[in-house]
C-alpha cells in the first residue's frame, strides 16, 4: 500500500515540476482508495473461500482416517477371533471325551485305556496345528530344545544321551514352544579331561 502511495506521490511531484494541474477534488482522491479497498475485499473473500474448502477437506480426511482406524481394529479382532476359533474347535472333541471318561463307571484298566485314546486324539489335534513333540529319549542332549533336570550315572549309554523325559517339549514348525525337561546320561568313562 505504501508503494502505491509513494508512486502516486512521485507522480504528483513530477506533475507539479512539469507544471501540470493536479485535481484535488475529494472524488479524485477517493477513487484509487475505493479501487484498492474493493480489490482487497475480493482477495479476502477468495482467501475465506479457500480456507473453508481446506477446512472441509481436513474434516473429511480426519473422518476417513478415523473410519480406517476403526475398520483396521475390527479386522484385527476378527482375525484373532478366527485364529482362536480354529485352534479351540479341535480341542472341544477332546474335552468331550474327557468328560465322558469321568462319567464312566468302568474299571481302572478301562479308564486307563480311555485316557490313552484321548491322549492320542490330543496328539492328532496338535499335529493338525503343526505342533510336534521334541525328540528326546535316545537323542543326544541339545540345549536348544532340551532342559536338563539332572543326570544319571551309567556306563551303558554315551555321555549326554537323553535317558528320561520328565516333561515333553513341543515345537510349532521350527519354533520351540517349550523345551523338553530331561535327565541325561553321565558316563565317567567317556568324559574327556
Amino acid at each position: 500500500m505504501k508503494k502505491q502511495h509513494s508512486m502516486r506521490d512521485d507522480t504528483i511531484v513530477q506533475a507539479v515540476q512539469e507544471g501540470e494541474v493536479i485535481p484535488t477534488t475529494p472524488e479524485a482522491e477517493r477513487q484509487p482508495v475505493q479501487d484498492e479497498t474493493t480489490a482487497l475485499r475480493s482477495e479476502l473473500e477468495q482467501a475465506k473461500g479457500e480456507r473453508d474448502q481446506l477446512l472441509d477437506r481436513l474434516a473429511r480426511l480426519q473422518a476417513e482416517f478415523d473410519n480406517a482406524r476403526k475398520r483396521e481394529a475390527k479386522e484385527r479382532q476378527d482375525a484373532r477371533d478366527y485364529a482362536v476359533t480354529t485352534t479351540v474347535d479341535p480341542f472341544l472333541g477332546v474335552m468331550d471325551n474327557f468328560q465322558l471318561a469321568l462319567k464312566s463307571g468302568g474299571s481302572a484298566e478301562q479308564l486307563r485305556s480311555g485316557v490313552e485314546l484321548i491322549l492320542k486324539q490330543m496328539e492328532d489335534v496338535l499335529r493338525g496345528l503343526n505342533v510336534v513333540a521334541v525328540e528326546s529319549v535316545g537323542a543326544q542332549f541339545d540345549p536348544r530344545v532340551h532342559e536338563a533336570l539332572g543326570s544319571i550315572e551309567t556306563k551303558e549309554h554315551p555321555d549326554h544321551q537323553v535317558l528320561e523325559e520328565v516333561r515333553r517339549g513341543y515345537r510349532l514348525r521350527e519354533k520351540l514352544l517349550r523345551p523338553a525337561l530331561v535327565k541325561i546320561a553321565s558316563n565317567p568313562a567317556m568324559v574327556s579331561d
